[in-house]
């Protein structure tokens, strides 16, 4: 049997070789023009980044030395007192002010131990100092130190510590800087004379600490961000509070630390509870 073999040719039109040239150029050009782009990109992104980090430790500076400045005026202004009144006060009021004194020299150094704590916290190697405390005494203290500064405002600290079974495992430093920094926000943000009420009181076998104050409230849709890590509410023409945003996000820290939990009401132009 013979067969006959079929060649099938197909037939493709060369390509021009201008056209080859040209792609042979473009291609490098595209890839080029792409990295320049990515590293303009990558660069802006680093500047940024530079600049909130800038932000932060220029803003971390200026709330440290709020911190400080804090206690420190609290002391001056006793001290003043003392001075100013030192022919006419009655011995029961230079025990209280020198008492106050000395709290806040304690403040000072808890101040200090709050830095490397919350340092320590951000890296997950802190661990609380627990032991029984009586949670009724620690707040009288921190209200007797902080009723100084209230009364300076021509303002009021009521006090209804009725919780019977006060007694709990808590770190005592970070514990009272959580009562005072509550306090604090009450007295920075307020609208009028600062009246505060602080109350505690015993509910399903634990205890229940509740600070109100009659300030500037905050709005709504701002809630449920007050304890987030530098997050400061918008206060409007209120140019003077200093802060880093640490305040509540370091109590929320703390408080949850505990075992415990934390909530807000609040209503604008009314108060925060």
């Amino acid at each position: 049997v013979h067969a006959k073999l079929h060649t099938l040719s197909v037939y493709f039109p060369e390509t021009p070789t201008f056209i080859l040239e040209s792609m042979g150029l473009v291609i490098p050009t595209v890839v080029f023009t792409l990295m320049v782009l990515g590293i303009s990109m990558y660069t802006i992104v680093i500047i940024s980044r530079q600049r909130k980090v800038d932000i932060i430790k220029n803003d971390f500076i200026n709330n440290m030395t709020h911190e400080f400045k804090t206690p420190i005026s609290t002391i001056s202004l006793a001290s003043q007192m003392m001075k100013d009144l030192s022919d006419v006060i009655k011995p029961e009021k230079i025990t209280h002010i020198s008492g106050v004194i000395i709290e806040e020299c304690k403040r000072l150094t808890q101040q200090v131990e709050k830095i490397l704590q919350m340092a320590a916290f951000e890296k997950g190697k802190a661990s609380l100092k627990l032991k029984e405390s009586d949670v009724n005494a620690i707040i009288a203290k921190v209200i007797n130190s902080f009723r100084v500064k209230v009364e300076s405002a021509h303002g009021e600290i009521n006090d209804m510590l009725e919780a019977k079974d006060s007694l709990a495992m808590v770190d005592e430093v970070h514990f009272t800087n959580v009562i005072f920094n509550l306090l604090d926000n009450a007295f920075k943000y307020r609208r009028e004379e600062p009246v505060l009420y602080v109350k505690t009181m015993n509910k399903n076998k634990g205890i229940v600490i509740s600070i109100k104050d009659n300030g500037l409230g905050i709005p709504k849709d701002h809630l449920n961000r007050i304890f987030e890590k530098f997050y400061r509410v918008p206060t409007g023409n209120v140019h003077d509070v200093k802060g880093f945003g640490l305040g509540l996000a370091y109590v929320k820290k703390i408080v949850e630390d505990h075992g415990g939990q934390i909530a807000v009401e609040s209503e604008l132009n009314v108060g925060t509870k």
